[in-house]
């Protein structure tokens, strides 16, 4: 009897592979590439980056961006892209300071250079947008490794989570461009390298935190008190000097000599008419500076809201002093009411600084455990069958990774009632009647002009007009877009628009286009229209009460 007569295996046969083998063998290489670290942690920021541009574009295409301050960028560095001068004629007539108004005046933030190479690619301000969205996403990569090396891979990703729903991302994303996008990734590197014994490779991060903006130093200078609190005292005396220093450099010598100010954001008078002279009132003074600090009560909400964030662990770790610097120029401000408040891109510039010192809080918590961990473990442990995942092969759960877990479900539950909430509903997606009236209202202006526009409609015009604000102080632009519906900053009502739209009316323009709101007025240019540009007078509305 032959060996295929006796049942036994044909020759080969061992080495074919069964239909059964080749469909099992997908599932497990999928599972294979997706238990890859770099897969997983690319996962994450990559559908970061998704959802931060996803929001910011729809919000551009619903004309919710406006032209303070996303113009304003864009006109800056579209200067930088066509090797000119970054300037925001925008900025520079509104403030009264001219066409050619620098944005380095403004505030030292040489960093925004890096982006004119997208505008060769696509020369809009939706550019900045799909920039920003990115960069806010590549600040999780530095942070996974860090929180991974402190906690452990399973509270890294839910710590990532955490800072990528954190509303001050959130903020910062619905809110135009801003240099900020830039903080989070460079304080993420720089705190990871410290905590892996890159020590050049941190200071690197230091100094390019330096060219975001001028005020970073004080960031720099922070972290250099947490480096002397933890005995790194030559390095944390350097960061102290240095970021201190180059605040100072940047802000009395580099950006009066592109035509700014020193003093144009002083708003601590109540201390001091100098810087000097306002430190030595903060010392004598302690508790009238503390009181400053916390009152009145939106301050001390918006502080415990960013402590809130990562489960007030931040307070655990020494790493906390460096974001003090940064509130206390916000919070002792009396001048400027904004920067007091969750809105807006102002605690973006913290909120990497606090993840990181709360995973070093969890964690020196978390040591102190251990050593009294017998008698807590069985409180950790989950001794049921199902659900499996939660089983942790029977060991007891870390209390950091349950903290990280913790703030994850958080910031998860937080998503319907966030800035991010209008993604889950379609009507986000969809057009009304105001858009296609604005749609059609920017369709009747040519390009390649002047126009004044209302602050939601100049985003739309950027990329291919010369983009003015609609500001109460008339520029006598050859066109003008305005809203006598809608309320746009920095009038206080829509009745002040229409105001303004009928002032201008009465004052030579014809009216080329009206539809739910939205009205193209249109005149010749004349010598009105270069004086405006030469010698602008500054927009009263912008440097009184600016209704918010």
């Amino acid at each position: 009897m032959s060996n295929q007569a006796a049942g036994s295996r044909p020759v080969g046969a061992a080495t074919t592979p069964s239909s059964a083998d080749g469909a099992a063998a997908g599932p497990r290489r999928l599972r294979g590439f997706w238990e890859a670290t770099a897969v997983r942690v690319g996962a994450l920021t990559a559908a970061a980056a998704f959802v931060y541009c996803l929001d910011s574009l729809i919000l551009f295409r619903r004309f919710l961006a406006s032209t303070f301050d996303l113009v304003i960028f864009d006109q800056g560095v579209r200067g930088y892209a066509h090797f000119q001068a970054p300037t925001s004629i925008a900025r520079g007539v509104s403030d009264g300071e001219g066409a050619h108004f620098l944005l380095l005046a403004d505030h030292w933030s040489p960093v925004l250079a890096l982006l004119a190479p997208l505008y060769w690619i696509h020369d809009s301000p939706a550019t900045l947008l799909v920039a920003q969205g990115v960069l806010f996403a590549l600040a999780i990569p530095p942070l996974w490794a860090y929180t991974r090396r402190q906690l452990g891979p399973g509270a890294a990703y839910f710590v990532c989570i955490a800072y990528a729903l954190s509303l001050p991302v959130m903020e910062a994303v619905i809110f135009d461009f801003h240099e900020v996008a830039f903080v989070p990734v460079l304080t993420a590197v720089m705190v990871e390298r410290f905590d892996a014994g890159r020590f050049w490779h941190g200071i690197l991060a230091a100094v390019a935190l330096l060219l975001v903006k001028e005020d970073m130093g004080l960031l720099v200078a922070g972290f250099g008190c947490y480096l002397l609190l933890t005995r790194r005292r030559w390095t944390g005396l350097a960061f102290v000097v240095g970021g201190l220093a180059a605040t100072w450099v940047a802000t009395h010598l580099l950006i009066p000599a592109f035509g700014g100010s020193a003093s144009f954001y002083w708003a601590y008078d109540q201390f001091g008419s100098s810087l000097g002279s306002a430190l030595i009132g903060v010392i004598t003074h302690p508790l009238h500076a503390l009181r400053v600090f916390v009152t009145p009560w939106v301050k001390a909400r918006t502080m415990i809201g960013l402590l809130a964030t990562f489960g007030f662990l931040p307070l655990a770790s020494p790493m906390v002093v460096a974001v003090l610097p940064l509130l206390a120029e916000r919070m002792l401000a009396s001048g400027y009411p904004l920067w007091w408040q969750a809105k807006f891109q102002y605690d973006a510039f913290v909120v990497m600084m606090l993840c990181c010192a709360a995973v070093d809080g969890a964690a020196r918590l978390q040591r102190r455990y251990l050593k009294v961990s017998a008698r807590w473990d069985t409180w950790l442990t989950y001794r049921w069958s199902r659900p499996a995942w939660l089983r942790h092969g029977g060991a007891a759960w870390r209390p950091a990774t349950l903290w990280a877990a913790a703030i994850c479900a958080a910031a998860l539950v937080y998503i319907p009632s966030s800035p991010f909430g209008s993604l889950l509903h379609p009507g986000f997606y969809g057009i009304n009647a105001r858009m296609r009236a604005a749609a059609a209202a920017i369709a009747h202006v040519p390009a390649g002009v002047e126009v004044e526009a209302s602050n939601n409609i100049g985003p739309r015009l950027s990329g291919r007009d010369t983009v003015l604000l609609l500001d109460g102080t008339p520029r006598w632009a050859p066109w003008v877009v305005g809203d006598t519906l809608g309320l746009d900053f920095p009038f206080c009502t829509p009745s002040q628009q229409a105001q303004e739209v009928a002032y201008l009316r009465a004052h030579g323009y014809s009216q080329v286009f009206a539809a739910d709101g939205y009205v193209v007025l249109h005149r010749p240019a004349d010598w009105r229209t270069a004086q405006a540009l030469a010698h602008p007078l500054p927009a009263a509305r912008l440097h009184t009460n600016i209704c918010y």
